[in-house]
């Protein structure tokens, strides 16, 4: 439980983000860690401005508090989960990245580039966070059978990831180069042809949908259920999204388009690192045939003597 709060937490920083983003609050507060040089909250004359900001500083509080929550969870199991562990500590210092690339995204008043690596940090906030999540219910899980899958899913899955990560990094030179690079005024934007960069994104988004066809197709009717339902789902969202960049495209990139777009962008990483992820189970999980010593003949899944 705690695991899935951690990824949905992770989620709502991106989308939040992109409010600060759309509505112009980059700078609301305009200094870093303190908002002013001598509060630390808003003051009154910064409006909703200054609340909005404020409020996506606070959330990374938040996702301390959620983080510390998944970590004393995993200490406190009977059955040892020291992967579970690991994760969640290594989201503990991403999500200190993330707060300390916010600042540096104030004091270079709200440069492409930095918010570019800013929504980066946001992102392997996100697969710090899918990833533990999948640990923890894979622990859960643990011993039960699951259905071999052929190698081409594996190929597919790593695929799948790999251009959804250009995917990402393609869409932040997009954003930086766009309306909505940090701030609605007069923010110095990356200096790339924005049109020619859109329609490297929407060609990569292509390429995704074909290449998850091609890993559904693989897994077929006797493939992993597991698999199969996460190929399904992430599927059904990067179409959805597509939809949603085809929009904004298509309508001067309204900011609530932009907003959804960025929530889409999230949940399309975290399915994509789910359908990896499953398919990694699926082909990990075969029990290993190991020679026994006195009758020299193979034998499934072997204990070590007690």
């Amino acid at each position: 439980m705690a695991s899935l709060v951690s990824v949905v937490a992770s989620i709502a920083i991106v989308v939040t983000g992109g409010i600060v983003r759309v509505t112009g609050s980059g700078l609301g507060c305009p200094e870093w860690p303190m908002c002013t040089g001598t509060t630390l909250a808003p003051t009154a004359e910064m409006g909703l401005h200054g609340t909005i900001e404020f409020t996506n500083r606070l959330l990374t509080g938040v996702l301390c508090v959620i983080v510390g929550w998944v970590i004393i969870t995993a200490r406190l199991q009977k059955a040892p989960m020291p992967s579970v562990l690991r994760g969640s500590w290594a989201q503990f210092w991403v999500v200190v990245l993330n707060a300390v690339v916010g600042g540096v995204t104030v004091w270079m008043r709200l440069s492409p580039y930095i918010v570019a690596a800013h929504f980066l940090a946001a992102m392997l906030l996100l697969t710090t966070a899918v990833v533990t999540w999948d640990r923890a219910r894979s622990h859960e899980a643990a011993g039960r059978e699951k259905a071999p899958l052929p190698p081409r899913c594996r190929t597919a899955s790593v695929a799948l990831l790999a251009v959804n990560a250009l995917l990402v990094v393609v869409g932040t030179l997009a954003t930086g180069s766009g309306p909505h690079a940090g701030d609605s005024s007069a923010v110095h934007r990356i200096p790339v042809n924005w049109t020619l960069i859109t329609s490297i994104h929407g060609a990569l988004a292509v390429t995704v949908v074909g290449i998850a066809g091609i890993l559904l197709s693989s897994l077929g009717k006797e493939g992993s259920g597991h698999a199969r339902r996460k190929t399904v789902f992430f599927l059904a969202v990067v179409l959805a999204q597509g939809a949603v960049g085809l929009v904004q495209s298509l309508t001067s990139v309204p900011a609530l388009a932009v907003g959804l777009h960025l929530l889409g962008s999230a949940l399309v990483w975290a399915g994509a690192l789910q359908v990896h992820l499953a398919v990694q189970a699926s082909n990990s999980s075969q029990p290993k045939l190991v020679v026994d010593a006195d009758t020299e003949s193979p034998r499934s899944g072997a204990m070590p003597p007690s």
